[in-house]
């Protein structure tokens, strides 16, 4: 029997969520992780020593250097998971050198969210992919939660034919704060919660109102947004002084924060004429057992709804228990002593390993994937709305294209405590 053919795969980016894909790939068939690239040549040694370690990949090159990486004979794609304020950098390379020739075997790349921090970065990065000739694949992990998909698909199959299509999708994103000091800084993260997490929600609501196997572009048109934000818990002093203290080099949020609350109301008419909502709220300043991650989807005669935190196993931990500080229970865990929920494998809840797998047999097949960066630029559009909206007070329309628009929280012009 011939040998299984496997993709190569190299990960830009060796922080928090290059781990969380290392994790996710012991369930992807498709494809092995060959190289790890950092900024910092240690970090890319360290994932890579993981990736061997948990059998996703065999001799793991690491990299300091995206050029390097991306001229690996072995590296097929590329994954970037590098932070915001480095994505147009790091592509413009890649682009430059399958343009110049000296990258031939790669054949498609995947890009985590959010695609840029303004349209203009989003449009930009997405037309160096395509004009490199490269597939394209928008990383966004919620649209392939098994928990989410297979509700979607039961809703989609067995209601909506008999009832009519959904008309309200609700996501919700919420925990205590990032472990970064750039997702603090607005300017290098591109904004604050609205920009990290609204990203999630809104492919997120965009998916459930979309029947299986149709691009939301083509089923739903938007039509306007109105949206809030606010520094609820981070502006505080005694809180704005934690910051400092954690965070070396993070901005003082009493004088420049970025918002640690957002809601949005996005209206969209459907493939049935119908009108429908997208209702998406993101926390920073959520504090529970850790991440919490909640959705609704309402039709005519049926709903459905997940939430992270209900899980199926539980744990008590008394107080007599003296624990140490961790991320063994859920991600952005809070606390080690209680009643806590056990999230099992949080990359398969999560939409991780899915994800990947998805993503790596489309480009194996040489197909591209249906979440792509199309989808990633019209997710940055809409937020930007959604910005546009809280900063006027009033409702705005998606029909305009706001590719020049740069939030002023991402200026460091607003501060609604003045």
């Amino acid at each position: 029997m011939p040998s299984r053919t496997t993709l190569g795969v190299g990960l830009l980016g060796a922080g928090f969520i290059g781990s969380f894909h290392v994790r996710s790939w012991q369930g992807v068939r498709d494809g092995d992780i060959v190289a790890v690239g950092s900024r910092t040549l240690e970090a890319a040694r360290d994932l890579a020593a993981t990736a061997e370690a948990s059998g996703v990949g065999e001799n793991v090159a690491a990299y300091a250097d995206v050029a390097e990486l991306v001229r690996d004979p072995r590296v097929e794609a590329v994954w970037v998971l590098t932070p915001n304020f480095t994505r147009l950098e790091v592509i413009r390379a890649i682009a430059e050198e399958v343009r110049a020739g000296r990258a031939p075997q790669l054949r498609a790349i995947a890009i985590e969210k959010p695609l840029g921090r303004t349209v203009a970065e989003a449009e930009e990065i997405r037309e160096l992919v395509v004009g490199a000739g490269l597939l394209h694949g928008y990383l966004e992990n919620q649209v392939f939660a098994p928990g989410i998909t297979r509700a979607h698909d039961l809703l989609w199959s067995r209601g909506a034919p008999a009832a009519g299509s959904p008309y309200l999708a609700r996501a919700a994103e919420e925990h205590s704060g990032p472990h970064n000091t750039w997702f603090w800084n607005a300017a290098t993260e591109g904004g604050g919660v609205l920009s990290d997490m609204m990203c999630h929600s809104v492919e997120a609501g965009r998916y459930l109102l979309t029947p299986p196997g149709t691009d939301p572009a083509d089923w739903l048109t938007p039509v306007s947004v109105s949206a809030t934000i606010a520094s609820l818990k981070w502006g505080r002093d005694r809180y704005a002084r934690e910051l400092l203290d954690a965070y070396p080099g993070v901005v003082d949020y009493r004088e420049e924060p970025s918002e640690d609350y957002a809601h949005a109301v996005f209206e969209f008419t459907n493939g049935d004429g119908e009108p429908v909502v997208v209702e998406a709220t993101t926390s920073w300043s959520y504090v529970g057992a850790g991440l919490r991650l909640s959705f609704e989807l309402l039709g005519p005669e049926y709903s459905m709804k997940s939430d992270t935190l209900d899980t199926e196993s539980k744990v008590f931990l008394s107080r007599r228990l003296q624990q140490a500080e961790g991320e063994d229970l859920v991600e952005k865990q809070n606390a080690e002593q209680g009643l806590m929920p056990l999230v099992s494998d949080e990359s398969v809840t999560y939409g991780y390993t899915a994800e990947n797998a998805s993503m790596t047999r489309a480009f194996l097949r040489g197909e591209q994937p249906a979440e792509s960066l199309a989808n990633g630029v019209e997710v940055v559009r809409l937020l930007m709305a959604a910005y546009a909206s809280a900063e006027t007070g009033r409702t705005v329309d998606l029909r305009e294209g706001f590719h020049d628009f740069v939030p002023a929280v991402a200026q460091g012009r607003w501060n609604p405590r003045r």
